[in-house]
């Protein structure tokens, strides 16, 4: 099965969020699934081509685009996706992608992604490869199902080219004025209130996404469920009502052969769930570059998180000096919100004992944390699909989670299941919800054979790719059979 991934970012070029680790292992795992996978991507300033080995496409120079009015030109580059037969391909227009971020609030930001998906459309005419499935990633994307049913369908290449669109944040829709429609080349009559283009009198490429594509999927089952309410929806709940039966969720899964503790090499000591010695020397060594002293009997709490709203953090604030009566020490990394860092650094400051922050991003420290804390905190108030609390079982650190999304689909509450129980999740988003279930972990710290029982239950969990992938092939294959219906 021939497979065209195209999507706004990609580990191990240029990575904001977990589009970026789906993208970079999801087609791999498709190719060894037997698929023919090229992922297609802008060539940001950030990428070094000779960093990645990267080629430009002679036979592709100077290829041209019609955005509303004006003809904009591109070049191409490509290569291999590290460890895979996958090929890459970057669409190179630096007017448009050196602009020294990923996105932006710019006033063309619309033009940046129309150009994009033309692109890859031109790529794959040039090449006479025809896919079998085009997977869109979130509303950077959304517009070809549109593009290959509106703009392209005079074209036999496309024939046979089912659509499968792929939402991993709802919250993010792509919505510009109407007569954005016209740069991107489609219809702005489609953009009456309750059209097909139209959402909260803007032309919406998200919901282009929802429209024309053949089949829709999300990140986790819960996810899927949970974005056709207006709690979760942001005002596509309506939309998504209409596809209801081609609506799937598919758990993303990770890398494990970055994220495993058996193979790790950003920390200190590698170890399985029949070395968990081991796991008790990287919480040493965790603590060891830090201000906090080690004791066998206190748990250390870990959070690894974007500092923005929906993480949820929000909720530790009035509850914070109760929880540090507790007997626990926080090590937390993140970056974002500057009231959360400004609370993270006071909490530092007030706590020294207790509390270590590290604002930015680091990735061997994430994976200290990761390896060498007891539990990990994700008190998010959505969270699609959420990888670091996979990480963590992975890890056995065992994971303090809200139910919601993905996170609900992964961790059982261990007073909820106690055979199978993984580790501790709280329904209501509220301070005092988070608080008792802090302390009900804390509790069951303090009996070390039921905590090695909860660790080795999620260190047995398999959230590899492999899985994941065989879904999105039988998806795939839904995506086919419901385009042929259509034809």
């Amino acid at each position: 099965m021939k497979i065209a991934f195209v999507t706004s970012e990609c580990v191990p070029y240029v990575k904001t969020g977990g589009l970026a680790d789906v993208a970079g292992s999801l087609p791999k795992a498709l190719v060894k699934k037997g698929c023919d996978v090229k992922v297609f991507l802008p060539f940001y300033d950030s990428i070094d081509p000779k960093t990645h080995e990267l080629q430009i496409a002679i036979e592709l120079l100077d290829l041209a685009v019609q955005i509303g009015s004006k003809t904009v030109k591109f070049n191409v580059w490509y290569g291999k996706l590290p460890g895979s037969k996958a090929e890459v391909y970057f669409i190179d227009c630096p007017v448009y992608y050196h602009r020294g971020s990923v996105y932006t609030n710019d006033a063309n930001e619309d033009e940046r992604f129309i150009l994009l998906q033309h692109a890859v459309l031109l790529i794959l005419q040039h090449y006479h490869w025809a896919p079998d499935i085009l997977h869109c990633n979130d509303w950077q994307t959304a517009l070809l199902p549109a593009y290959l049913k509106v703009l392209y369908n005079w074209d036999q290449l496309f024939h046979n080219t089912a659509t499968l669109f792929s939402i991993h944040n709802i919250a993010y829709q792509g919505r510009f004025p109407p007569d954005s429609a016209f740069q991107a080349g489609l219809s702005v009559n489609d953009t009456y209130p309750g059209g097909p283009l139209e959402s909260n009198a803007s032309f919406s490429f998200l919901k282009a996404g929802i429209v024309y594509s053949d089949v829709i999927s999300t990140v986790s089952q819960t996810y899927a469920h949970e974005i056709q309410t207006p709690a979760y929806g942001a005002g596509m709940e309506g939309p998504l009502a209409s596809r209801v039966s081609d609506l799937f969720g598919i758990l993303n899964g990770i890398d494990d052969e970055d994220w495993n503790p058996r193979k790790d090499r950003l920390i200190k000591y590698r170890f399985s769930e029949k070395s968990l010695y081991n796991k008790k020397k990287n919480k040493q060594a965790l603590l060891g570059r830090t201000h906090l002293s080690f004791d066998e009997q206190i748990p250390v709490l870990g959070i690894v998180s974007r500092l923005t709203k929906q993480k949820g953090l929000d909720l530790l604030l009035p509850v914070f000096d109760e929880m540090m009566q507790l007997p626990l020490q926080i090590v937390a990394l993140g970056s974002g919100d500057a009231k959360l860092e400004h609370f993270f650094q006071q909490a530092a400051a007030s706590y020294p004992d207790k509390f270590e922050a590290s604002i930015g991003f680091n990735n061997e420290l994430a994976h200290q944390i990761t390896a060498g804390a007891d539990m990990f905190l994700m008190p998010s108030l959505y969270e699609p699909c959420g990888l670091n609390q996979m990480y963590s079982l992975n890890y056995g650190t065992v994971p303090i989670v809200r139910k919601t999304g993905g996170l609900a689909d992964t961790v059982r509450d261990v007073h909820e299941f106690p055979t199978k129980g993984n580790g501790f999740t709280f329904d209501d988003p509220t301070p005092e919800a988070l608080y008792s279930t802090i302390w009900r972990a804390n509790a069951v710290f303090a009996d070390k054979k039921i905590w090695r029982d909860i660790m080795k239950r999620g260190m047995a969990e398999d959230f590899s790719w492999r899985g994941s992938a065989k879904q999105y092939v039988e998806l795939y294959k839904k995506a086919k059979a419901r385009h042929n219906a259509l034809k």
